[in-house]
């Protein structure tokens, strides 16, 4: 009897190791396998890929001096794109950047560089371009540049075409003469916590919140502010347009273009507050024309005149 149960627990061991060694054999093999179907790239030296738009007109392309190519994203280096509008061509650069097939939206990183034919510069850190909806959009800051003019934010969203763009929030507005030598023309900066929507089409970008215009003669203060932009350089404005030749024919070009033009009006909104000197005013709205450089205050005006006369001289004392 004690013979048997020696004979029994031989066999119970020997059972257990062989399972055990079982269940080590099949998570080997299953990690062999794991490992042999992991997605390998197809590597090639260079890749282009085209879209048309209305009547078979090239609407798009993108291209990369490298691909690695799986199954849904195709990632690229030194990535080119271009978008063909009908007055603005626009073109797309970055150091790396992934293409998802299914949804055709193409992401961009670093050193991201936009350019449009009207003369307009765009850079940020990341960018993606979702072709199907023809939407940029970007949570890192950005800088826009076009002649005599420079705006900066954090966190974009637009149309490719950038007829309309939305600038998120810590917006600055930058407005430089282009001639340094003509006094006439000054510098402008307006600031607000955002957002700011720019609408090119219709030459207007609306700040909110916490808005501040500086210019050398006066500082205005409100919580919404529209200015409106002409794309003829006419009057002294706030700002100077300072077209050349070749700006002068894309003038009209629905682009960026319009804001380097000169500000012929401002209107702003809410709890208004405008310094020029020592005096103040306050107003619910103020609406400055800047062909008469004329201010006209509404929702119950206030102004506060500092008099700089010696009063006794004044009076005859």
């Amino acid at each position: 009897m004690g013979l048997k149960k020696i004979i029994l627990v031989f066999a119970f061991l020997f059972l257990a190791r062989a399972t055990l060694i079982a269940g080590e054999v099949k998570e080997t093999n299953t990690a062999a396998s794991s490992k042999d179907t992991k997605e390998s790239p197809q590597q090639i030296g260079d890749f282009t890929l085209s879209g048309s738009g209305e009547k078979g007109k090239k609407a798009w392309d993108i291209a990369g001096k490298s691909a690695d190519i799986y199954n849904e994203v195709v990632k690229l280096k030194k990535v080119v794109g271009n978008h063909y509008g009908d007055n603005d061509n626009i073109n797309l650069t970055a150091d790396n950047g992934n293409f998802n097939k299914e949804s055709g939206v193409v992401h961009l990183e670093n050193n991201v560089v936009i350019t449009t034919s009207s003369g307009a510069k765009l850079t940020t850190d990341s960018l993606d371009w979702d072709r199907k909806q023809q939407i940029l959009s970007t949570l890192d800051k950005v800088n826009l540049e076009k002649a005599d003019m420079n705006l900066s934010g954090e966190g974009a969203k637009g149309q490719t075409a950038l007829k309309q763009v939305v600038l998120e929030k810590n917006v600055r507005l930058d407005i430089k003469p282009a001639d340094k030598q003509d006094s006439k023309k000054e510098k402008i900066m307006i600031t607000c916590d955002g957002p700011l929507d720019i609408d090119y089409e219709k030459n207007i970008a609306v700040f909110n919140n916490n808005v501040k215009v500086e210019k050398s003669d006066l500082t205005i203060y409100s919580d919404k502010l529209e200015a409106y932009f002409t794309p003829s350089p006419q009057g002294d404005g706030l700002a100077s347009s300072g077209q050349s030749h070749k700006q002068e024919e894309s003038k009209n070009a629905q682009g960026p273009a319009a804001i380097s033009s000169s500000i012929h009006k401002i209107i702003a909104l809410g709890n208004v507050r405008i310094l020029r000197g020592e005096n103040i005013s306050y107003s619910q709205e103020a609406v400055y024309t800047a062909l008469d450089k004329k201010i006209t205050l509404t929702g119950r005006p206030q102004i506060i005149i500092y008099q700089t006369e010696n009063m006794n001289a004044a009076f005859g004392n």
